[in-house]
């Protein structure tokens, strides 16, 4: 699929088509490659949206939701760090052999699948200490206001895209640097992930929750100021991940914890939306 239209084409020899008929403005290749995109992505957003309310709901580790979902929050940027690190590598060990970056891409996603049909349990044995169900009222009333509140600050963020732009400009970083600024957010949120999630279970998840909003703004104030250099832009990316890992965990385990799983899915997905 990834080869059906390598080779070289030329418009100015395109086929006529007839009368009333134009050339198709999209190679076929391309739109081949946006159907993986499009069926993988849901693949992705289907796990996104299950896989936290199970690691901090399904599993019944209340007392330690927070940490829980920190280790799965730094597993999973781990993968985020070496993606693109590996995908380089293989390009330069294959000189521009994208093909290769494909096929090694889908041996990893075929591995990633046996390890969730060969290590997770299908079915968690309920807890004997389960605290009692909420009223269905009760339940729907703290995921609107968890969402509205999660969706408030969100709205204080701007989006990573921009920020690195912002980055990159204020700081007249090199071209050549751009594709290393989302790997340093990724390393910060990897190495506070799980001391952040331990933390919100020691001081409560809600309090780390808003403190967390208030650390890009930490990094949005030394753009904006006259200070200049590595120095700063290792501050602002340290600081944006610490943002991610003392918010995007919280949330979840504060989610499972006041409401139900179907609640909390939408207040995830929800905040989700409105933040990007």
């Amino acid at each position: 699929m990834y080869l059906a239209d390598s080779r070289s084409t030329k418009a100015a020899v395109a086929p006529d088509t007839g009368p009333g008929r134009r050339p198709a403005a999209v190679p076929g290749t391309v739109l081949a490659l946006g159907t993986v995109s499009l069926i993988t992505d849901i693949s992705s957003e289907m796990v996104t949206a299950v896989l936290p309310l199970y690691v901090v709901a399904g599993l019944g580790l209340s007392p330690h939701r927070g940490r829980a979902f920190g280790v799965h929050r730094a597993m999973d940027t781990t993968g985020a760090l070496l993606g693109p690190l590996a995908a380089f590598a293989v390009l330069r060990a294959t000189v521009d052999g994208y093909d290769a970056v494909f096929a090694v891409s889908g041996c990893i996603a075929a591995l990633g699948f046996l390890v969730l049909v060969l290590l997770v349990p299908r079915r968690i044995a309920p807890e004997d200490t389960a605290p009692p169900k909420a009223r269905p009222d009760a339940g729907r009333l703290a995921g609107r206001r968890l969402t509205v509140c999660a969706a408030l600050l969100g709205l204080t963020t701007v989006s990573d895209s921009f920020l690195y732009l912002l980055l990159q400009r204020e700081l007249h970083l090199p071209p050549h640097l751009f594709p290393l600024l989302p790997l340093g957010t990724a390393a910060a949120f990897l190495l506070l992930a799980i001391p952040l999630g331990a933390l919100a279970d020691r001081g409560g998840r809600r309090r780390l929750f808003l403190a967390g909003h208030g650390v890009p703004l930490l990094g949005y104030g030394l753009l904006l100021s006259p200070l200049r250099g590595a120095a700063v832009a290792v501050a602002v990316l340290v600081l944006h991940g610490a943002f991610y890992a003392a918010t995007d965990g919280v949330l979840a385990a504060a989610a499972a914890l006041a409401v139900s799983a179907v609640v909390a899915s939408l207040v995830l997905r929800t905040v989700d939306g409105v933040s990007a």
